[in-house]
């Protein structure tokens, strides 16, 4: 004869563990549900972020809001309070980059900064612009909208859209005017 005390306990336990196993086959497709409604995984707010390679100091990311997007399909984050970026270079000299909106998507590395775009790098060239682009694998910074750059000697270029290397070493722009100042020595001498 079974005693039903035994039986009533065995009974609670096998249904108790069908639910928590059940739950836990859920659980994902729970969290989906949730993440549906375009919310971020996580939000920071106060941001100072610094990035080190070999105990030195590369990068200092600050901004008001970051917003973690990683849960979607195309990840990315979002800066939507605006952002300043310093970077250092291997010497240690500083460029420095601000924007009122800026993302960076994770699975392609572009960054887009938008609205009052300043970038000024340790060589002292400023560029202004109202939306630019930064390839971070590819080390290319890029835009389609109007911009104006101004070299350290002076020269400047305005222009409706330009290509360029992270260095600013080779560049291409389109539709634009400026003044470029060349040296008369170098001309002279065939550089």
């Amino acid at each position: 004869m079974i005693n039903k005390k035994y039986l009533i306990v065995s009974v609670i336990a096998v249904l108790t563990a069908i639910t928590l196993f059940s739950c836990e086959g859920n659980y994902q497709k729970v969290q989906q549900l949730n993440l549906t409604d375009e919310t971020p995984l996580g939000e920071g707010k106060g941001i100072n972020l610094k990035y080190t390679d070999s105990g030195r100091v590369t990068a200092n990311l600050i901004a008001a809001r970051w917003l973690d997007y990683t849960n979607f399909n195309f990840s990315y984050s979002e800066f939507p309070d605006g952002l300043e970026v310093h970077f250092w270079n291997d010497e240690g000299k500083e460029s420095v980059v601000t924007a009122d909106y800026g993302i960076q998507y994770d699975q392609t590395n572009i960054v887009d900064l938008r609205g009052n775009v300043l970038l000024i790098t340790s060589d002292s060239l400023v560029l202004q612009a109202s939306q630019l682009y930064w390839d971070q694998k590819n080390k290319w910074v890029f835009t389609d909208q109007p911009y104006k750059i101004e070299f350290e000697d002076g020269s400047y270029n305005d222009g409706a859209c330009f290509d360029s290397n992270q260095e600013f070493t080779i560049f291409l722009s389109r539709k634009n005017s400026g003044v470029q100042i060349l040296d008369k020595i170098k001309e002279e001498n065939g550089e």
